[in-house]
């Protein structure tokens, strides 16, 4: 991380809110890119603010595949870095947090049914392994990143589905980043495979980009029918976070003086409550998008959002989006 964008977020402080309530963060990433490290010791330095984060989940980044060997085993050196800082953090040498108790890596589902001995490499690797995530993100536009060189129209690939029947028959989970453009078709996949848990990353990324800035009513009432469409397939779940990067065209980034928790609760809130009222809070969990989201905010900033937007909500309620959604959908 740069020190002047750190010297930038630390602009903005606050105390933590509500510091006991238990919180699994369902969505982070470990990498080792140029001029930017993030690996344990600096997710534990973001999550000391005081928090009670119990649980992490660590979600697939392309970082450090095998060098070597066939082309689709290379995504197992993943599962086996993030297995070395998951046995690294519960060695006692470190803070109470259970940092990826679970690991959602990636698999080419695009194989079809040779993608199972890739999925039990994967499971012999680290018996945290819980899923897959394999991006489908994609628009025409070539103001909107691809995120990876996968074509459109890719969730009615037969071999694809082929992959997705796999998960299904060994219990695995597919966590699915797409667009909103892209929410009635991640409905019919879901719907074609009822078996599989479909846990829909980053509210369906609703764009504000591109085309699309400018335009964020129109592309809110379009989100929200994808959202129903999805909401009506029990098998789905939605992370509730992601709302920070810049795809969503809101441009905190960009502010003289970051976010602060208010004003992240005010704009997050007419996506992430639509969400909680159309999935029902046991369906849906508070995510971090670590350290991505970092780009706009703190951690600490982050998360006393997601409680300031749930003030109002339950002990029940609040238990199942800041924790026990999380704990049942990756059964930690």
């Amino acid at each position: 991380m740069n020190p002047e964008h750190q010297k930038w977020l630390d602009q903005t402080v606050e105390d933590t809110l509500n510091p006991d309530m238990p919180i699994c963060d369902p969505h982070q990433h470990f990498w080792d890119w140029t001029n930017y490290r993030y690996f344990l010791d600096e997710l534990l330095e973001d999550i000391s603010g005081g928090h009670n984060i119990r649980e992490t989940v660590f979600v697939e980044c392309r970082s450090m595949y095998r060098r070597d060997g066939l082309e689709e085993m290379k995504p197992l050196g993943e599962t086996e870095f993030v297995h070395g800082i998951a046995a690294q953090s519960a060695s006692g040498q470190y803070e109470e947090t259970n940092v990826a108790a679970d690991i959602v890596s990636f698999a080419a589902l695009t194989l079809g049914a040779p993608v199972r001995p890739v999925l039990e490499a994967h499971q012999t690797a680290s018996p945290r392994f819980r899923g897959v995530r394999h991006m489908t993100s994609f628009d025409p536009s070539e103001d909107i990143p691809n995120l990876r060189p996968f074509p459109q129209g890719l969730m009615s690939d037969t071999k694809f589905r082929e992959g997705i029947g796999v998960l299904g028959d060994m219990g695995l989970t597919f966590d699915a980043y797409v667009y909103h453009t892209q929410l009635h078709e991640l409905a019919d996949l879901a719907n074609a495979f009822p078996s599989v848990t479909v846990v829909l990353n980053h509210v369906g990324g609703p764009l504000g980009i591109g085309p699309y800035a400018g335009n964020r009513e129109q592309v809110f009432q379009f989100w929200k029918e994808g959202i129903s469409a999805l909401a009506a397939s029990p098998n789905v779940v939605v992370k509730i976070g992601g709302l920070v990067m810049p795809l969503s065209g809101f441009g905190w980034r960009e502010q003289a003086i970051p976010v602060n928790s208010i004003e992240l609760a005010e704009g997050t809130a007419p996506n992430y409550l639509h969400c909680i009222e159309q999935f029902g809070p046991e369906r849906c969990m508070f995510e971090s998008n670590w350290p991505v989201d970092k780009i706009a905010c703190s951690y600490t900033v982050l998360w006393n959002a997601f409680k300031v937007l749930t003030k109002d909500f339950s002990p029940s309620e609040q238990a199942d989006l800041f924790h026990d959604t999380a704990a049942r959908v990756y059964r930690l």
